[in-house]
Parts: structure tokens; sequence; C-alpha cells
């Protein structure tokens, strides 16, 4: 067994300043070895899998029940049931059942004479009814004296499709919330009796969905304009057999979801912006001279204040005319008019936006996740004992200032206000024993004002776990059927993905909203209505 390397231990008597020095570069390439033979340990696990060997196993604890009770209780909440309370009596599972069909046994022996009827009793069973239900619709046609040729007219749930309502819906269902691949579905549908071919099934899945895109892209502006905050998070994703990135946005009442090339801050601002352009205005060029545009250009900008430049090529077109050729003035000049855009459309002006600071979410008013600022401490790789026991306390301040935080959330004080601020000093301006922690905690107290934004604003969360549970479902489908290949398709996904968590947190079935819509019942509202007052009431 190899031996791990450790930092030596010094007396304190014997740190003098040049010991101290000399100890933290020590530090420095001891932790680069270790992360050395880390990713060699990773090279050598990619290398057995390329030659059909097996990488080591890793075992976790099971967190199934856990995860079980979670979802039950929130199955639950969702469908409008109160909790159970514990020790009362357990109730019907069937006894909200709606009963198809109603059959009654007697018992196979002979009934004696004298006997007396005591009743019955119910036994429930479920189950489903699955088959094929194919309808010829005759269209009457007539001529009329004058030669004009009259012709029965389709239900409008069909429009025009070979397929009804209940099976479109489903084929969505199975795909963006089961995430089964379109060749099982077409297997499926087969061994069923539908006659369906991968071009059809295709076309069930990406063509004429025009409603449910405008339907999404309604969520964000309803949910920026009405919303207090949201948590943002991208990740990566393939299209066209090449690495891009989708990008979410929202909150506890909704989810969006848009897939891109780029993640840059130009891209997420256009993401915000949802295509209403470029505009400069005060909020505009208060932002360049915050990021040091030349005055030159802030003059020229300035002369076409409140002029709206419809799409990118006009907007870089008059980049163009102004003589502005450096990358960085472009990119902040371009920044800057997608803000006066937002401001513009309607975003609230106190919106603020919570990342795990990631450099293109740092806009308007931003926040940081607690989350992702300890885990950089828990990443850190200890030489020896000394710094195993700092980390080990430095990490239990800060969960118990995290701790404090939640209880200020529910009641918050002037007092209280200020004495987190001072632990807050006192947790990340602490000096311990291992340099490189040091480093670590100054790094974070520089953003000691965005992990702090919830002394202004109690209301936001501490964390972007919302952002993270909503964003793995799309990295499970895209393990399951990989990347998409058609621009329509990438659309389709993103779109089906933001209804579908949308109608989770909304407590609407996504069953019932794609019947819904399919049907054209139109019996649930528009989800941005929805959306408008959940966030009404929640205020």
């Amino acid at each position: 067994m190899k031996k791990k390397l450790v930092a030596p231990y010094i007396a304190e008597v014997e740190r003098t300043p040049a010991v101290l020095k000399v100890l933290a570069w020590g530090e420095g390439l001891v932790e680069l070895i270790h992360r050395l033979v880390e990713n060699a340990g990773h090279m050598k696990d990619e290398v057995a899998v390329l030659k059909g060997e097996k990488k080591r196993p890793t075992f976790k604890p099971s967190r199934m029940h856990e995860e079980a009770g979670k979802a039950s209780e929130a199955n639950r909440q969702q469908q409008g049931k109160p909790a159970r309370r514990r020790g009362s009596p357990a109730r019907s599972k069937t006894g909200q059942l709606k009963i198809a069909c109603e059959q009654v046994i007697q018992p196979a022996e002979s009934i004696p004479s004298g006997s007396r009827f005591k009743g019955y009793r119910d036994f429930v069973v479920q189950d489903l009814v699955i088959g094929t239900r194919n309808t010829r619709y005759r269209l009457a046609r007539w001529q009329t004296p004058d030669g004009q040729t009259l012709t029965g007219q389709l239900p409008r749930a069909l429009a025009g499709s070979h397929f009804g309502a209940t099976l479109v819906s489903y084929v969505l269902y199975q795909y963006h919330h089961c995430h089964v691949t379109q060749p099982l579905l077409c297997e499926q549908l087969r061994e069923w009796g539908i006659e369906i071919s991968s071009g059809q099934m295709n076309a069930l899945l990406q063509e004429d969905k025009e409603r449910f895109h405008e339907e999404k892209d309604g969520l964000l502006s309803t949910g920026l304009a009405l919303s207090a905050y949201v948590t943002v998070d991208d990740t990566g994703t393939r299209h066209q057999g090449r690495n891009g990135y989708v990008t979410h946005i929202g909150n506890e009442h909704f989810c969006w979801f848009k897939s891109t090339s780029t993640k840059s801050r130009i891209n997420f601002l256009e993401l915000l912006a949802a295509g209403h352009g470029y505009q400069v205005n005060d909020e505009a060029l208060a932002y360049m001279k915050k990021h040091e545009l030349p005055q030159v250009f802030v003059e020229g900008l300035r002369q076409h204040e409140w002029v709206s430049f419809a799409n990118q090529s006009a907007w870089l077109s008059h980049l163009d005319s102004l003589g502005m050729d450096v990358t960085r003035h472009r990119n902040i000049a371009t920044e800057g008019s997608l803000l006066g855009s937002l401001r513009r459309r309607g975003v609230a002006q106190d919106l603020a936006i919570i990342s795990d600071d990631a450099g293109q979410f740092n806009v308007l008013i931003h926040g940081l996740c607690w989350i992702h600022a300890e885990r950089l401490v828990h990443k850190l790789l200890p030489l020896n004992d000394l710094h195993r026991e700092d980390i080990a306390r430095v990490r239990s301040d800060i969960w118990s200032l995290y701790a404090d935080l939640k209880e200020y959330k529910q009641n918050p004080t002037l007092q209280r206000k200020a004495e987190l601020q001072q632990r807050f000093d006192a947790v990340f301006l602490q000096k311990t024993r291992y340099a490189t922690l040091d480093r670590l905690l100054r790094r974070i107290h520089k953003n000691k004002s965005e992990l702090l934004l919830v002394l202004e604003r109690p209301e936001i969360p501490l964390h972007t776990n919302g952002s993270e549970r909503d964003i793995r479902d799309h990295v499970k489908k895209q393990k399951i059927s990989g990347g998409t290949r058609s621009e329509l398709g990438r659309l389709c996904r993103d779109t089906f993905s933001s209804l579908k968590k949308t109608c989770r947190k909304l407590g609407i079935s996504f069953w019932d909203y794609l019947a819904d819509r399919i049907s054209h019942t139109n019996q649930i509202p528009l989800l941005p209505h929805v959306l408008e007052q959940r966030i009404a009431l929640s205020t």
C-alpha cells in the first residue's frame, strides 16, 4: 500500500515568516500531486472502459426509502390531499375511485332456507383497457344546384390527423414524461394494433406544436415580470453531434428551458430579453459606464438613446458605424443594450437572480448559492490531520451560519441582521493552519454582498437546489435518448420539458394538460394565467 504524502508538522515557535512561505509552497505542491493522482485514477478507469473492461466500482448509500417518502408526500400535496395525521385511522385507498362496472357474486355454496342477507363486502379491482378504437369518418358530399360541393368537416380535435387525441397525448406523455424512446414507442403501438411509421411518430412529436411553444414563451415573460426572484443553472447538451448548453430559469412556480450553442453573458441576456431586440436607455448607459466602456462610445450611443434595434444584425451594424471594433467594447455595449431591452419589456425592477457563481449569470440583482460556496471548502484536500481538523471546523461554522440565515428568513430584524453580518466576517476572515483554506475563505468573503443578499431580501432562497432538481430531468432524458438532430426537435424538447415541470409546480396533471390541449377542450386555463394567479396568491 502506497504511503500518502502529508505536509510535515512544524511547531508554532519555529514558524517564522520564511518557514510559513515555504510551508505554503509545499502544501500547494502536495495538493497538486494528490489531484494528479486522482486524475490518473480517473484516466485508468476510462482506459479500462475503452478496452471493454470494468472500472473500479463505487458504492453509495441507498436513499431509495428517503426519496420514496418525499415523492409520496409531494404527490399527496400536489393532488390537494391533506397529510395524514399520525395515529389517525387509515383512509380508504379506493373510496374515491370512479366505478365503471359493478358485478354481484353469490356464494358458491347453496344458501340454506332461513338465512338472512347481511349486505356486501366490496372488493375493488383496478385495471386498464388497452386496445385500438378505429373510427371511419364518412364525410358526406353534396352538390348544390349552382354547382358547389358541400363536404362534412372533421372534428376540430383531429386537425386533419389520422391519429386521435388520446393516442397523440399518450405519445407525448410517454416520450417527454416517461422518457420512452421513439423506436420503443413505435414497437409498443404496433404490438397494440396501431399502424404507424417512424416518420409519422416523429411528426406526432414535433409538428404543429406552435400553440405549446407560445404557451411556454408566455411562462418566461410572466415569471420575469411578476416574480421576486428566479434561480438559474445550465448544463451541457448535444445537438447535431456538437456540444451545446441548456439554460434553466425558474422558481417554485414555473420552469423554463432553452438550448443554445453558447453560455456567455450575452447569450443569457438574450434569453431573458426573449427576442425583444436591443435598446439604449438610462439602464443600458449606466451598465456601460460601470464596466468602463470608453467615453467616446458612450456618447456615440447616447445620441441614439431610446432607439430600438429589432435584431442582432441591425445592432451590430450600428456598432460598426460607431467604429467599435474591439471585442470587449462590443460585448459591454451589447450587454448594456440587452439590459435596456429587459427594462422596456417589463421585467420586475427588483428581480433577483440566484446562481452558482457562474459569470454569465451575474446581472441585475445577483445572489449566490450557499451550497456551492460551501462545496468549495468541502473539495479541499487536507494534507495532514491539522488541515483536516480546520476544514471540518470551518465547514461546521458555515453550516451553523447557514442555519441562522434560514431562521432570519422567518423573522428578520435589524439587530439580527447586524449580528449575521459580523458572523460572516468572523467565519470567512479567520486564520487557519491551512494556507490554501485561508485563500479560499478570503475569496468567498469578496462575495459577501451576494451571499448575504437574503438579509436585504428575506424572500429569496439561500440555494439553487430547485434549478438543479429541474435540470436533472433534462440530463436524464439526454442519457436515454442522446442529443437532438433537428432544430424543431430541440425546440420541442425545451418546450415540453418546461411545460411538464411547470404543470407539476402548479399542481396540474401533465396528462390532463396534454389531453386538454390536444383535444381542444380548453378546460385548463393557459399556464401563464395560472402562474399569474399563483404568484399573486403567494405575495
